[in-house]
C-alpha cells in the first residue's frame, strides 16, 4: 500500500487517474450510460434529485451508483491512509448556495467540467464553448483569490459528522436496490417515494454493480491523487503548476482513443446527445459554474471526494448541488437538447451577480 500511496501522490497520480476515467467513462456509455455521459457529476446529481422526487422531469430520474461509489471509494482510501479527518465550519451556508449556482450554470450548459471534457472527447464541438466558459469563470474566481477571498478555515469535528455523507450514500444504494419493488399503484404507475425514468437519459444506465465498482475505483484513486478538473485550470493559471492539468489532458486523450475504438466518436455540432447548440449560453452557463466551483475550492467530483474523507463543508456543497438540480428543473432553468430553457439565461446572470458579491465580500475573520 505504501507504493500505491507514493505513486498516486506523485506527479503520475493525476495522470493515471485521468487515464482511468478517460477509459472507463466511454466503457460505461457502451454498457448503457447516456452518450458522452459516462461520468457527469452534475447530471448524475440531477438524476438523484429526480429519483428522490425533488423534481418531476420523468426522463432524468435514477439513483446513480457512480456518485455513491465516488464517496465510498474516497472513504476507503481516507481510512486506509489515515486521512479520514472530519471537519466543518468553513461557511457551510455559502457553500450550499455555491453548490446550487454551480449546478444552475452547469445544467444550462448540460454537463459539469467532467462531462465537458468527455463531450469534447466524443466529438461534441459545442463543448468547446463550455470549456472556454469554464476557463473564464475560473479566471474570475482567481481574481478574487488573489485579492483575499476566503470562506474561512474549517475546524476538527466529531467523528460522527464525517460518517454522515457515507451513511447517506449507503442509504441511497439500499434505495436503489429495493425501490423498484415498491412505489407503484395498482395500475403500475410510479407514485414514489423513489422514482425511476422509463425513457430518456435517466433510463439509460450501465449495470449497477459495474457502475458502483467504477465509482469506488475512481473515488479511491482521486482521493489519493487529489484529481480535480477545476483545480487543474486554477493551479495552472494561478501558480503555473501543471500537475493536475496533465491529469485532465490524460482524461481527454484516453476518452478520445477509447471512443474511437468503441465507435463512439461522432464529431460535429448538430444532433449531439443531451446537448444544445446555443454557443452563448454554453459559454455563459459554464462561466457561472466555473466561478462557483472555484470559490468553493474544487470541481463537483472533488467535492464528493472531500465529503468521503470527512469534510462536512464539501458535503453541504454536494447537498446544494442535489437541491439545486431539483430547482433547476422545477423552475425551467435547466436546458434540454432542444435549447436553452425559459429562465436559464436570467438565472445565470443573477447567479453571476451573487457569486461576484460573495467573491468581493467573503474574507477570513481574524480572531
Amino acid at each position: 500500500m505504501s507504493f500505491v500511496s507514493r505513486f498516486l501522490t506523485s506527479r503520475w497520480g493525476p495522470i493515471f487517474t485521468g487515464l482511468v476515467v478517460g477509459i472507463l467513462a466511454p466503457v460505461l456509455v457502451k454498457l448503457g450510460n447516456p452518450s458522452n455521459m459516462g461520468v457527469c457529476v452534475v447530471c448524475f446529481s440531477r438524476d438523484i434529485a429526480g429519483a428522490l422526487g425533488l423534481h418531476h422531469a420523468g426522463v432524468v430520474q435514477y439513483i446513480r451508483p457512480e456518485i455513491i461509489g465516488f464517496v465510498l471509494g474516497s472513504l476507503v482510501a481516507a481510512l486506509i491512509f489515515r486521512e479520514f479527518k472530519p471537519r466543518t465550519g468553513s461557511a457551510p451556508l455559502v457553500r450550499f448556495l455555491l453548490g446550487m449556482f454551480a449546478v444552475f450554470g452547469a445544467l444550462v450548459f448540460l454537463g459539469c467540467p467532467w462531462r465537458a471534457y468527455l463531450r469534447l472527447a466524443g466529438g461534441d464541438w459545442n463543448a468547446v464553448f463550455g470549456i472556454l466558459g469554464l476557463i473564464a469563470g475560473i479566471g474570475i474566481g482567481i481574481v478574487f483569490l488573489r485579492t483575499g477571498f476566503s470562506l474561512g478555515r474549517n475546524h476538527p469535528a466529531p467523528k460522527a459528522l464525517g460518517w454522515v455523507m457515507p451513511a447517506i450514500m449507503v442509504t441511497l444504494l439500499a434505495l436503489l436496490i429495493v425501490a423498484p419493488q415498491f412505489g407503484r399503484d395498482a395500475s403500475g404507475n410510479p407514485v414514489g417515494p423513489i422514482f425511476f425514468s422509463e425513457k430518456g437519459p435517466g433510463s439509460q444506465h450501465a449495470p449497477l454493480i459495474i457502475s458502483l465498482v467504477v465509482g469506488l475505483f475512481v473515488g479511491f484513486l482521486a482521493q489519493r491523487s487529489r484529481f480535480c478538473t477545476v483545480g487543474a485550470i486554477r493551479d495552472m493559471m494561478l501558480l503555473r503548476d501543471s500537475h493536475l492539468l496533465k491529469g485532465v489532458l490524460a482524461l481527454i486523450a484516453a476518452a478520445f482513443i477509447t471512443n474511437l475504438i468503441l465507435g463512439q466518436f461522432n464529431p460535429g455540432f448538430a444532433n449531439q446527445p443531451v446537448a444544445h447548440t446555443n454557443a452563448l449560453w454554453n459559454f455563459g452557463g459554464m462561466v457561472l459554474a466555473g466561478l462557483a466551483f472555484t470559490l468553493a475550492g474544487g470541481c463537483p467530483g472533488r467535492q464528493l471526494f472531500l465529503a468521503g474523507e470527512g469534510d462536512g463543508d464539501a458535503a453541504v456543497f454536494v447537498v446544494g448541488m442535489i437541491v439545486g438540480a431539483g430547482f433547476a428543473h422545477n423552475f425551467s432553468i435547466a436546458s434540454s437538447p432542444s435549447g436553452v430553457s425559459a429562465f436559464g439565461p436570467v438565472t445565470v446572470m443573477i447567479g453571476l451577480v451573487i457569486c461576484i458579491i460573495i467573491g468581493l465580500t467573503m474574507r477570513e475573520v481574524k480572531a
